[in-house]
């Protein structure tokens, strides 16, 4: 069988630093600060934003990320190669890495590693992320180990599939994939998480529970010159509104919990706290979904009205200017987005034409489910009062989120505001934003497809995408994937509303790329490549 090689790792060696507006320099402690205390460092356990960049720093996978960016790039592998079918992957690994225990690395690690994340006695939330790997059914299940990973050699990892998936690679960059040493977790036991052992570029030093967590510079690490830091301390237990405060007096170098709502408009209003905070793209839409399957929203038109009803700018002005217009599912920072779409427009007597072609001229009472925490209520508000405009009475049922969840899994909630709970990528691709909330397999009792939106055609268009694994073919296959988001609009089963935005304030003596500090993939900074200026 043919086979399609990609990349030996050292010949990008230019890409495992980001471009850079001034020298990095090596030393120093920065100081991170959280209200709440951190819940594991287990990467095949833990699944929340706070942890999932210091699991980045103490654990690497086969693949990675070029930082501040979402393009892919070899990790512990130092090169692969795939078949042409593209069901057979075969990973070499890099020479003399280390864990931070001092033990090398080898092949085996990686066969452990990812078994114990699809384990069900692991409990792990990314099992379902490797089910194109042969055998996944049965080790799912707890039959076993999964027949299609493999450790010909030491430096060598063979990966059978059951099915192409282009995603595969984006799987291996997963924090659920990261390489842990199997005698440390057997020594650690349920404590694990508390006790992380990697080969990443920073090790855990001390955990005070609800004070703080040290990580110190790992001197082994395998990217030379990584990380600049001597060490990052992460200080727990303190409210946002004091964080702030303490980075406003030099204290703190990062408020992990960003910049609280109600000092928002005075920090960005001040030019020197303004010119400290960093703006950067989120992988996240919040959306209003619609039950196709139920009038009147079964009827495209009315759908159509009401994403031409939805005044999206003063939207973005309720929660202060955070976010950007949304006019498609995909967000702008993800590979796929449609740049030349402008999506439908804010039209209140073509909203209300299109109502009177569907026979709805006098409008209809309908109701908009929203999680009850702020600013989700008033969001909701804000489109209730642009569905009035064209003849739409929307109750509002402001509900806990496991209610609001619950209703539209089971298909009870005519209308959604997806906020608090709106899609956040756990992957940059594509793919990621479909299958689990547009596509049919999501459209089921208790999925994350509220609309129950089903087109077949869309479909097979996605599955077809996603068999696209020739790197060559990139283009094509993001362009499958546009195809499938025009498609859904077409349709128009979402009222995309905005994409969030991140806004990091970082102290004045921090360096590095901008980008680093709204990374997409580390959030809320990569702590790897950051630096003291002073």
């Amino acid at each position: 069988m043919k086979k399609l090689a990609l990349s030996t790792a050292l010949a990008l060696l230019t890409s495992f630093s980001p471009a850079l507006a001034q020298e990095p320099v090596a030393g120093g402690n920065m100081i991170v600060t959280y209200k709440d205390d951190v819940a594991t460092l287990d990467p095949a356990i833990g699944y929340d934003w706070q942890n999932w960049s210091m699991i980045k720093s103490l654990f690497d996978g086969l693949m990675d990320y070029e930082p501040g960016t979402t393009n892919l790039r070899p990790g512990l592998a130092e090169s692969y190669e795939f078949t042409e079918d593209g069901l057979t992957y075969t990973f070499k690994l890099r020479a003399g890495m280390k864990f931070h225990n001092g033990r090398e690395l080898t092949a085996e690690d990686v066969v452990y590693s990812i078994n114990r994340a699809v384990d069900p006695a692991t409990q792990s939330p990314g099992q379902g992320f490797f089910g194109m790997i042969e055998g996944f059914d049965a080790a799912a299940e707890g039959k076993g180990p999964l027949s299609g990973v493999s450790a010909p050699d030491a430096q060598t990892v063979v990966f059978k599939l059951s099915r192409p998936d282009a995603t595969f690679l984006h799987v291996m960059a997963l924090n659920f994939s990261f390489i842990v040493p199997k005698e440390a977790v057997e020594e650690a036991g349920a404590d694990f998480g508390k006790k992380p052992v990697g080969t990443g570029a920073f090790k855990l030093a001390e955990w005070s529970l609800g004070q703080r967590l040290v990580f110190e510079k790992n001197p082994d690490y395998w990217i030379a010159g990584v990380p600049y830091l001597d060490s990052f301390t992460v200080e727990v237990g303190q409210e946002p509104v004091v964080a702030l405060l303490r980075a406003q007096n030099g204290e703190v170098d990062i408020p992990g919990d960003g910049i609280p709502p109600a000092k928002f408009v005075e920090v960005m209003g001040d030019p020197a706290q303004a010119a400290l905070v960093v703006e950067g793209g989120q992988l996240h839409t919040g959306y209003v979904t619609m039950n196709v399957t139920a009038a009147p929203f079964d009827k495209p038109e009315v759908r159509q009205a009401v994403n031409m009803a939805i005044n999206k700018d003063r939207i973005v002005q309720v929660i202060n200017g955070r976010a950007i217009p949304a006019n498609q599912p995909l967000p702008p920072s993800m590979p796929g987005y449609t740049k030349d779409y402008a999506g439908y427009p804010y039209d209140v007597e073509g909203a209300k034409k299109l109502l009177a072609d569907a026979g709805l001229g006098d409008g209809f009472e309908t109701e908009l489910y929203v999680m009850n925490t702020d600013p989700n209520p008033r969001i909701a508000q804000a489109i209730q009062q642009d569905l009035k405009a064209i003849g739409i009475t929307a109750n509002i049922r402001s509900l806990a989120q496991a209610n609001v969840i619950e209703a539209g899994g089971a298909g009870t909630a005519p209308m959604i505001w997806s906020g608090g709970m709106a899609w956040i990528a756990d992957f940059p691709d594509p793919s990621n934003f479909y299958g689990p909330i547009l596509g049919c397999g999501g459209a089921i009792d208790g999925g994350w497809n509220w609309s129950k939106y089903c087109n077949a055609d869309l479909d097979a268009l996605a599955a077809k995408a996603d068999s696209v694994i020739d790197p060559a073919k990139a283009e094509e296959r993001l362009s499958l994937w546009s195809e499938v988001y025009m498609g859904v609009m077409k349709d128009a089963a979402w009222a995309p509303v905005f994409n969030e935005q991140r806004f990091t304030m970082k102290s004045a003596r921090m360096g590095g790329a901008d980008a680093l500090y709204v990374d997409p993939v580390s959030i809320p900074v990569n702590y790897d490549y950051v630096f003291i200026k002073e």
